[in-house]
């Protein structure tokens, strides 16, 4: 078996770990699942055009909604999203996987939460050009509770430890400053891990990201048990509405998986199950001052949690 076919093999089994954690989770509503190709040919094991399995739970008990996707495509040419920072890949054609997932859940004392692993080559000619791995978990919560952010980022620390006294002060670092919105001059939520680029030792490499990939369930799960039923009236629900307009926000102006996806000629329905169900907007809005609300801000800039 290939590099990639490992890889992918991993990839559709956490797919399927997460989605039957999630299920469990939930205690009420299933994932249903889409499977689709691309419209420019292939199948899903092909080098050419390529597609992928997105499954999407529904109205849950906790969950509103939880979408998580699989998919395993290529192209003969680079979006420009990707092309204008990578110009030793012209021409190159290229492969790529990855599971990419968001739940919005219907407590807005509990988080919304987004994850992604994924694995990227490229070849001229029959040669390897490049090849890299990418990835990492946020969270985003509308009222934070500091056990939830300590507990969140100790599972990040702790799996980062094998790779190196650096690497989750690197990788938290990064999320951080990946998963900021310049035009609000805030972070989208509490942060976790971010990387991308990662490459040099395909074993170790790997490793790392199997680990942050199986890390997702230990660091969400006890938070879900923790805030699933925690009492909330229609101010709470609302606001946790208008936050959810912030992940819009961001997705759409600033996403790098969002824009390489719609560019690369992507199946539109599953790179957007990333947004909320419901949301919404308002002019101008400001919480009242002391208020659970006003406290979220204070979350909202970088922070070491452990």
């Amino acid at each position: 078996m290939n590099d990639f076919d490992r890889v992918r093999d991993y990839l559709t089994g956490l797919q399927d770990r997460i989605c039957s954690a999630i299920e469990q989770a939930d205690g009420q509503a299933r994932f249903a699942e889409d499977n689709w190709r691309r419209a420019d040919g292939g199948d899903n094991g092909s080098p050419l055009g390529g597609g992928g399995r997105t499954r999407v739970l529904r109205e849950g008990a906790v969950f509103e909604q939880a979408g998580i996707g699989f998919s395993d495509v290529a192209g003969t040419r680079l979006p420009p999203s990707a092309s204008a920072h990578r110009p030793e890949l012209a021409g190159a054609s290229w492969r790529a996987c990855g599971v990419s997932l968001v739940f919005h859940p219907r407590n807005p004392y509990l988080p919304t939460t987004h994850a992604n692993v994924r694995y990227f080559q490229a070849e001229r000619d029959g040669q390897a050009v490049a090849a890299w791995f990418g990835g990492g978990f946020d969270l985003t919560p509308f009222y934070p509770f500091d056990e939830d952010v300590r507990h969140w980022h100790t599972v990040a620390r702790d799996l980062c430890a094998p790779f190196g006294a650096d690497r989750y002060g690197e990788h938290k670092r990064w999320c951080d400053e990946y998963f900021f919105l310049k035009h609000r001059n805030e972070t989208r939520g509490v942060g976790g891990l971010f990387f991308d680029d990662l490459q040099g030792d395909f074993e170790r490499d790997f490793a790392y990201l199997r680990a942050v990939g199986d890390g997702f369930l230990d660091a969400y799960l006890p938070i879900v048990e923790r805030r699933k039923d925690t009492p909330h009236g229609e101010r709470e629900r609302e606001f946790q509405l208008y936050r959810r307009g912030r992940y819009v926000e961001f997705n759409l102006v600033y996403d790098r998986g969002t824009l390489f996806g719609l560019q690369s000629g992507g199946r539109s329905e599953s790179i957007l199950m990333s947004l909320p169900p419901r949301v919404r907007w308002e002019y101008g809005y400001q919480p009242e001052s002391g208020s659970d609300e006003a406290r979220l801000a204070g979350y909202l800039v970088p922070r070491e949690w452990v």
